[in-house]
């Protein structure tokens, strides 16, 4: 590119006119302050001595510049970009005809708000960054009616696995982070949260595979950061959205936010309410000790839920922010399941039916609260501090009955019917502060954080005898878990060169937790008591080997600890012969990691990785006995998983846009439980492309589709293939205030799984389906000033924590 902009010089001195043959050229590059190149940056030359303007252009894709045909002189330079603060050079003598080539000017990035500034653009559905994937949904016709659950299945490389667990390439322990902030559930409740947050709330979804060391060490697989709907500028605003869905039944949601804002200040809010019936089913066939046990299962789960934000930000000075905000969850939720087992000698007829159904009504209630402040001084200089207390209650009641019918007969053989209460109490406080500065022409970050959690626990099991509850004390506990984590941070970035980058960091957490089991058998009372330091080192390394190509390298060591719920060993039964339970003496999981990507002309991404995963824990179905099966959590000896990631968007046509996403991975499972030896692996392949037509009148088509090979589930589950194909259309309606969007999901009701384990004496394979086939209709009208300035994207201190809850079995 440097040659191209002196060939050209020569080309101007000998055929134009004008051109002076005692003029020369003075050229250079302008970078961030990470090391990348900026593009379109504008360069002005200035004479020293009166400040006039000698010459001017703009850098181009690779951040190269020439400023052609410059007389001798004294000059200084002033290089400007949107979202970096000014760079003006020293004064500097130049002797003409001769190219003279500066130093490399480097931009560093500013919060320096434009007063105002409108950009319309299309932005692309999916972006691929060096550091993150983004996938634009507000851009997207076919997140028409999406839950955020949804949208999630159909982001790149992402899998949601048949019980609503989030993988990215092949790893569990994904951490959802909502505007910046992890998510304030963990796993079923999780599920339950995103699928009341409806497509029409999220902006984009960002997918983070190697977080540094700001972030929390918890998440091996890496972070989904789901980016909620932000305005732009002073003013008032706000959005109403309507939608309804039909599957085998009708489901409907309604949402508003509104968002006012001056110079002093900010306030903004929202509101969600989503409720409908949401069916699924599946069957299971087990083997025990020669005995066949063939269920199916039909579910029907009623969900009426409320969802809620309020906060302010009060803007003390230039430099100063304070901030408060509430947001929570109001949810009501009725299970109904009802299951069928078939029971006789493996490879014989039937002897005897279990008929058994499982209702459960509760309510869980979750609230959240953050007191925050900022300052934002000159040389990126940075404070933010964080106070926070998260709240979460729920109470469960569930009925099961259980009835053995005599196949030959048709008779009544005996009957059970139990019931349990199960209420659960969680406090979480946080504080934390984070802070950045520019040091030794690079990046210093560091930052600690406290957190304190308690959690109660009671699981009172009745036996209902002549029609009355009785309580049995041999299934009857409380568990309290207390944990107390103090962890301190630091992190580095800075260019070695024009072409390198460097980024270091290190994270050192404490952790102390008391896990205590109350029994209401006397005698059976048990205390786990846990004391642990860890350390965990980031590294990235990147090289900008020319304008197209780019090579990043990356380190990582992480922890997942288990969940509140699944230290509580608690029974959760699907009927008398199967259940869940937890596990107290489960012990947190250690993933290193090392990825090495390469970027094409920032848009062809692809991605190696190495991921290592000592005492993972899962979920494993065992024997309990000779008649039950229990699904239970266990530490794995290891997991490892080496994967290959390819992502490229670009556009056939003006008219035709095309995003395609492959990953392949390996996986390995080994552990030895009680003489049970697991030994499984995998070769697996994740596939997702998305098409867009622009067609005339303003209207929108789009065609996506996902495909995801047979794989490893848990701990010790194959699983089969599965793939989805979704259509969706998008109008523009009263002068492009109001949007209209129509979609079918699942044209072709391929969204059902299916496998099978072989562990112990037990063996299994089932298989089930949702209501995945649905047509979507979704109303959206803009109120007030479109480009509002929403309030701050935040990341608050106690979601770390919070994502660790989990009730809902």
């Amino acid at each position: 590119m440097k040659k191209l902009f002196l060939f050209h010089a020569l080309v101007c001195s000998v055929l134009i006119p004008g051109f002076s043959q005692n003029a020369g050229n003075i050229s250079g590059r302008v970078l961030s302050d990470d090391g990348l190149p900026i593009a379109f940056a504008t360069i002005i030359l200035y004479n020293a001595v009166d400040s006039v303007m000698a010459k001017a252009n703009s850098s181009q894709n690779d951040g190269t510049f020439a400023l052609i045909g410059v007389n001798s002189g004294t000059y200084f330079l002033e290089v400007t970009y949107v979202g970096f603060a000014k760079h003006t050079g020293d004064v500097f003598s130049y002797t003409a005809p001769g190219n003279t080539q500066v130093a490399n000017i480097i931009l560093h990035a500013t919060s320096e708000q434009l007063d105002e500034v409108v950009v319309v653009s299309t932005r692309p559905i999916v972006e691929v960054h060096p550091d993150k994937t983004v996938f634009n949904v507000q851009g997207s016709v076919n997140a028409t009616g999406n839950t955020a659950l949804e949208l999630l299945r159909k982001s790149p490389g992402v899998v949601v696995d048949n019980n609503e667990n989030v993988i990215l390439a092949g790893k569990s322990g994904v951490k959802i982070y909502i505007d910046g902030k992890p998510s304030p559930l963990s796993s079923e409740d999780l599920a339950n949260y995103l699928k009341t947050m409806q497509s029409t709330e999220i902006d984009a979804i960002e997918i983070i595979t190697n977080p540094s060391a700001k972030y929390e060490a918890e998440g091996n697989a890496g972070i989904i950061n789901l980016r909620l709907v932000k305005d732009k500028s002073l003013g008032a605003n706000g959005a109403l959205n309507l939608g309804y869905r039909y599957g085998k039944s009708s489901k409907y949601n309604a949402s508003g936010n509104f968002n006012y804002r001056n110079q002093g200040s900010n306030v903004f809010g929202s509101y969600g309410f989503n409720t409908g019936d949401h069916f699924n089913n599946f069957s299971l066939v087990r083997e025990l000790n020669d005995i066949n046990y063939d269920q199916i299962n039909n579910m029907i789960n009623s969900n009426t839920s409320h969802n809620f934000k309020f906060g302010t930000d009060f803007f003390l000075n230039k430099k100063s922010t304070l901030g408060f905000l509430v947001n929570g969850n109001i949810n009501n939720n009725e299970n109904h399941g009802r299951s069928n087992t078939d029971i006789g000698p493996v490879g014989g007829g039937v002897e005897s039916i279990l008929a058994a159904s499982n209702d459960v009504n509760g309510d869980r209630n979750n609230w959240n609260f953050n007191l925050n402040y900022a300052w934002r001084g000159a040389n990126s200089a940075t404070w933010n501090i964080d106070a926070d207390h998260g709240r979460f209650r729920n109470d469960a009641e569930s009925l099961q009955p259980n009835m053995y019918i005599d196949a030959a007969t048709g008779d009544i053989t005996s009957e059970r019917t139990f019931t349990a209460l199960t209420p659960t109490e969680i406090d979480i406080y946080t504080l934390k502060f984070d802070h950045e500065r520019q040091v030794l022409k690079g990046n210093l970050g560091f930052g600690a954080k406290f957190s304190l959690v308690n959690t109660d626990n009671t699981y009172d099991f009745f036996d209902i005898i002549d029609d009355s509850p009785v309580l049995n004390i041999d299934r009857s506990n409380n568990f309290v878990f207390e944990e107390n984590i103090n962890a301190a941070y630091t992190s580095y970035q800075r260019p070695l060169s024009e072409k390198w980058n460097l980024m270091l960091g290190v994270r050192v957490e404490n952790t102390h937790s008391t896990g205590t089991l109350t029994s209401q058998k006397p005698g059976a009372n048990d205390i786990v008591e846990r004391d642990y330091t860890d350390v965990f080192p980031s590294a990235g390394l990147t090289y900008q080997v020319n304008q197209k190509h780019s090579l990043r390298l990356n380190f990582s060591r992480r922890i997942d600890r288990p969940s509140y719920q699944d230290l509580n060993p608690f029974e959760f039964k699907l009927d008398e012969l199967s259940f869940m339970k937890g596990n107290a003496f489960l012990n947190p999981q250690y993933s290193n990691s090392l990825s090495l990507t390469h970027t094409f002309n920032y848009r062809l991404n692809t991605s190696l990785s190495f991921t290592q995963t000592k005492d993972m824990f899962t979920r494993i179905t065992e024997a309990l006995d000779d008649t039950t099966s229990v699904l239970t959590f266990v530490n794995l000896a290891k997991q490892t998983n080496l994967a290959l990631t390819v992502s490229y968007p670009f556009e056939v046509n003006k008219w035709w846009s095309v995003y395609g996403n492959i990953t392949g991975y390996r996986m390995h499972n080994e552990a030895d439980i009680d003489g049970d030896i697991i030994d499984l692996d995998a070769n697996v392949l994740s596939f997702y492309a998305q098409n867009t037509f622009l067609l005339p009148q303003g209207m929108k088509l789009e065609l996506s589709g996902w495909y995801n090979s047979p794989g490893l589930w848990e701990g010790n589950w194959t699983t089969n293939s599965m793939y989805s194909i979704d259509a969706g259309i998008q109008k523009s309606l009263l002068k492009d205030a109001a949007t209209l969007k129509i979609s079918l999901s699942d044209i072709f009701n391929t969204q059902r799984w299916s496998g099978e384990s072989d562990f112990g004496e037990l063996r299994m394979h089932g298989g089930g389906s949702w209501e995945s086939r649905q047509i979507r209709f979704n109303f959206t009208y803009l109120i007030g000033n479109k480009q509002v300035k929403g309030a701050r994207q935040r990341q608050t201190g106690l979601e770390e924590e919070q994502g660790r809850i989990k009730t809902d079995n």
